[in-house]
């Protein structure tokens, strides 16, 4: 894989002044600003570099595909028409998922060990969830899958030619919509919890559909605010064991962008 910088050299000396005003702003809660805030990296002995981190997202990558296809083979039907074998490793892998993404962001120096694990845990659920979806609609995963990589490797490449810059109002401006979709969400789960009814956002139909194209390119938006922050902390010379927290960020943000244009797809193709 490619760096995620341009013209910058992530081997440069550490630097006593942040390229932020501290804190650090991204909306990834996975790359907290907490992580980088008011820090110096005295005395860490090797650095994180862009090259490393970029090898890692490949291995995160590779690892969850694995665990992914794993899930997609144990799926089969019935001869009534119910499908089995998928159930519980996807409620494990998304319960598990978010247990170690939780103790990843509170404990980055272990996510030598909690990143590979956390994209073992969310290719279980990645994989069952899209086969479900692949029985209904066919051809959707391979569909989601090509969409996810085709924004992965445009927006790497806009970022890195600076086509598109990360500035303090598009900082500012995306964490303001990640606020909101977060309430969006918690309103929508309350009133499915008491009341039952759901609320068009999360139906099909242009309402639906609508709201779905905006919450994937919130999450595209993210990716940019990854590279800029992974890229930030490779030059403030962060230790060597951030380059695993950092694509452990970058996956997060991808497992988001993945799940969501698949849920796009088949709000699409529901209705045709």
């Amino acid at each position: 894989m490619s760096s995620f910088g341009n013209s910058r050299n992530s081997n440069q000396q550490f630097r006593q002044t942040p390229r932020y005003n501290v804190p650090y702003k991204t909306s990834n809660p996975a790359l907290s600003e907490r992580r980088f805030a008011e820090r110096t990296w005295d005395g860490v002995g090797e650095r994180m570099t862009l090259e490393g981190t970029a090898n890692k997202v490949g291995i995160l990558l590779l690892l969850c595909l694995v665990s992914a296809l794993f899930t997609w083979s144990q799926v089969g039907i019935t001869s009534g028409g119910e499908v089995y074998g998928v159930g519980g490793w996807l409620v494990g892998g998304a319960i598990g998922g978010f247990i170690v993404a939780l103790v990843t962001t509170f404990k980055p120096e272990w996510s030598g060990v909690t990143a590979p694990l956390y994209a073992l845990l969310e290719g279980l659920f990645i994989g069952g969830f899209s086969a479900l979806l692949e029985m209904r609609y066919p051809g959707i995963a391979v569909q989601a899958a090509g969409l996810t990589f085709g924004v992965f490797i445009s927006l790497l490449l806009a970022y890195k030619t600076r086509l598109i810059r990360v500035t303090e109002t598009f900082r500012s401006g995306l964490i303001v919509a990640m606020m909101g979709l977060g309430l969006v969400y918690l309103v929508g789960f309350l009133l499915r919890m008491f009341s039952g009814y759901q609320l068009p956002f999360f139906q099909g139909g242009i309402i639906g559909i609508g709201f779905s194209l905006v919450v994937v390119a919130i999450a595209a938006a993210n990716l940019l605010m990854d590279f800029d922050f992974i890229e930030a902390a490779a030059e403030e010379g962060a230790p060597k064991y951030m380059e695993w927290y950092g694509a452990f960020g970058l996956m997060v943000t991808l497992v988001w962008l993945y799940i969501e244009i698949l849920r796009l797809l088949a709000k699409l193709r529901s209705d045709d």
